[in-house]
C-alpha cells in the first residue's frame, strides 16, 4: 500500500506482517513483534514450559499460576463457551468443564483437560501488537498473522479469501478500523454442502471490533454451519459463509 512500510516475521506458526506508515518509530514495530512472541511462549502448547504445556501436564486436583496475558485468553475463551452453549471449546470435547480460571491460578478439574488456544490465541496476539504500535505512536497500521487481521487508523486493507477451486486469491471487501478472520468448515459441514450439488461452504469469515472474538467467532460460524449465529450480535460481529465449486 502507497505510503506504509511492511515488515515480517515467522511466528505463530505462520508469517506475522505489520504494516504502519513510513517514517513511523522502529521500535514500535519491535515491540509489537515481542508481544506477539510473547503470546507464542506462553499460550503455545509446542513451546516446553508454556502456560498450556504446563498445564497439559498438571495433576488434576492442582493449580498453577498463569501469566497475565494466559488469563486474558482463557476468561475469553470461558466467556464463549457459555454465550456459544459450548461449541467453543479450547478443549476440543476432552473436558470443557475439566478447568476453571480465578484471576492468575488455573485449577485443573478433569485429568483429560488439556488446551489448544490456537482458535483464539492468534487473535489475541495480533491485538497485543496493535496495542503495542498504538503505545509507540503509529496512528495507522495493519498486524496480519496468517489471516488473522487487524487494521486501525484511517487506513483500509484489501481482504483477500484463499479459491480453492482454483488455488489463488480473490478481493473480497476492505477493512477499516476492525479485524477479520476466517476458517475452514469442518468436513461434515463441507460433505452436507457437496451433497445438495450447488457447490461447497468451505470456508466461515468474521469481522469484529478485536481480533480475538473475530478469531474464535469463526470456530462457531465453522462448526454451527450458521453466519447468523445468535452469539455474533453480542461481540458486535458480522460472519459470511463462501462457497466454491464442488469437484466434477
Amino acid at each position: 500500500m502507497p505510503g506504509m512500510q511492511r515488515r515480517a516475521r515467522p511466528l505463530l506458526g505462520t508469517l506475522v506482517e505489520i504494516g504502519v506508515p513510513h517514517g513511523s518509530a522502529g521500535a514500535a514495530v519491535e515491540a509489537a513483534f515481542s508481544a506477539v512472541q510473547r503470546v507464542q511462549e506462553r499460550m503455545s502448547r509446542f513451546v516446553p514450559g508454556s502456560d498450556v504445556a504446563r498445564f497439559a501436564a498438571l495433576p488434576v486436583g492442582r493449580s498453577l499460576a498463569i501469566a497475565p496475558e494466559t488469563a486474558d485468553v482463557l476468561q475469553a475463551a470461558a466467556a464463549l463457551q457459555a454465550a456459544s452453549g459450548g461449541l467453543f471449546d479450547i478443549t476440543q470435547g476432552r473436558a470443557p468443564h475439566g478447568w476453571h480460571c480465578a484471576g492468575r491460578r488455573l485449577h485443573k478439574r478433569a485429568a483429560m483437560a488439556a488446551f489448544d488456544l490456537g482458535g483464539i490465541a492468534k487473535g489475541y496476539a495480533v491485538d497485543c501488537a496493535v496495542q503495542a504500535l498504538q503505545r509507540g505512536g503509529c496512528a495507522s497500521g495493519w498486524v496480519n498473522a496468517g489471516g488473522d487481521l487487524r487494521a486501525f487508523g484511517a487506513i483500509e486493507v484489501p481482504v483477500l479469501l484463499r479459491d480453492e477451486a482454483t488455488g489463488g486469491l480473490r478481493p473480497f471487501a476492505r477493512l477499516g478500523d476492525g479485524a477479520f478472520a476466517t476458517s475452514h468448515l469442518g468436513a461434515g459441514r463441507r460433505s452436507q454442502a457437496w451433497a445438495g450439488g450447488r457447490g461447497v461452504q468451505a470456508h466461515a469469515s468474521v469481522a469484529a471490533p478485536l481480533c480475538l472474538w473475530a478469531d474464535a467467532l469463526t470456530k462457531v460460524v465453522a462448526t454451527s454451519g450458521d453466519a447468523r449465529h445468535p452469539v455474533l450480535a453480542h461481540y458486535g460481529a458480522q460472519a459470511w459463509l463462501h462457497c466454491d465449486n464442488a469437484p466434477a
